[in-house]
């Protein structure tokens, strides 16, 4: 049977193809589709639609709850300068002054880079100005916290443990100078990209730079990975080797039963150290995601074992970043809702509670046991 010729072909022949012969058609084709790959790849390294929502939604709250917090503790300084609990109160407004401020720049730059749709994942190993100032920010405001938090537990445990040395050696002014040292210390360890120890860069899906992990590691990056989550995890141990002291000791001292001014005097050291307490596990569930992520990250990818991996650590890192964020938000409402005055009513309605429970559980049973009696006495 015959096929017929197509309309416009009167000579019966087939048509020739558009290529000159089948190894420019299948060169054509393996072209069309690295293509269709690419664009691929690249819609999935643009940063989603909902990001600037969420960047700006995250940001108001964050900025909202560090301006209470500071007023709290702004009106409480105001009123117990004088007293041992002041260094702690400079501290704490120390502590969530530098959480604003490390949500507010940091979280600007980023939410720039999500308007204008991110970096492209060829530009990553080419950070610009703006990623070296937002990756040493990250480093700074990131390490500053898990700085104060140590300080923090450590005046604690001085202060409850050898109350006379706490108030001979801590005073406001060298409370100041621990502060300046804290904040210069990480300083210093966000400047060393500038003296080439480490790099930044920026990092998947292209609106955020880090530490260079991930992607032609040297070994300076493993360096200042180390340093950086060392630092980090370090502070976060000490800090609760000291809280755990100070609980111990205050709970021995309840044990004592001491005398009434005494335990007056506690209800302070306890306030703190409950607070103290909410800060350290923030900070151990936001922070060590990230400084362990990033230890993972770049010893792989300093040995190349990354390979077909590399889609997932670069999701562990945007992971761990963003429970990091969550820190200067959570931090604050430590000191809104762990006050003695919300512990307090906590307590007293919660107590209410179990007595009005503990009422009704035994009514009916008093109830059935004054009828027994009434009726023997009847007998």
């Amino acid at each position: 049977m015959e096929l017929a010729s197509p309309p416009g072909n009167s000579s019966g022949t087939v048509p020739a193809l558009p290529f000159s012969s089948l190894s420019e058609f299948e060169g054509h084709m393996s072209l069309a589709l690295h293509t269709a790959n690419a664009n691929d790849n690249t819609s999935l390294d643009k940063p989603a639609v909902s990001g600037p929502i969420v960047a700006s939604l995250s940001m108001t709250l964050g900025v909202l709850s560090n301006i209470v917090a500071l007023l709290i503790l702004a009106n409480s300084y105001a009123r117990l300068r004088r007293r041992s609990k002041a260094a702690f109160l400079l501290f704490a407004t120390s502590l969530v002054a530098t959480d604003f401020m490390g949500h507010v720049i940091p979280g600007a730059i980023v939410l720039k880079l999500y308007l204008s749709e991110g970096v492209p994942a060829t530009q990553y190993a080419r950070p610009d100005a703006l990623c070296q100032f937002l990756g040493g920010s990250m480093v700074f405001f990131g390490l500053c916290p898990l700085f104060l938090g140590c300080a923090m537990a450590a005046e604690r445990c001085l202060g409850v443990t050898r109350p006379l040395l706490h108030a001979s050696l801590v005073s406001a002014t060298r409370t100041k100078v621990s502060l300046s040292i804290i904040w210069l210390a990480a300083l210093c360890m966000a400047l060393l990209p500038c003296f080439h120890l480490g790099s930044y860069s920026y990092q998947y899906p292209g609106t955020w730079c880090f530490i260079k992990v991930l992607e032609d590691t040297a070994e300076a990056d493993v360096a200042f990975v180390l340093l950086f989550s060392g630092l980090g995890l370090g502070s976060l141990a000490l800090a609760l080797v000291c809280n755990t002291t100070s609980g111990l000791t205050l709970l021995i001292g309840r044990m004592r039963k001491q005398r009434c001014n005494r335990q007056r005097a506690r209800s302070h050291d306890i306030e703190m150290v409950v607070q103290l307490v909410g800060i350290m596990v923030t900070s151990c569930i936001c922070w060590s995601p990230l400084l362990i992520f990033g230890l993972m990250s770049v010893t792989r990818s300093y040995e190349g074992s990354v390979g077909d991996d590399l889609a997932t650590y670069r999701m562990l890192m945007i992971t761990g970043v963003r429970l990091a964020s969550w820190n200067q938000i959570l931090d604050p409402w430590v000191y809104i809702l762990l006050r003695r005055a919300v512990l307090r009513k906590i307590y007293l309605v919660t107590k209410r509670q179990v007595d009005l429970s503990s009422i009704r559980r035994w009514e009916p049973n008093s109830l059935h046991s004054a009828e027994k009696t009434t009726v023997s006495n009847h007998v």
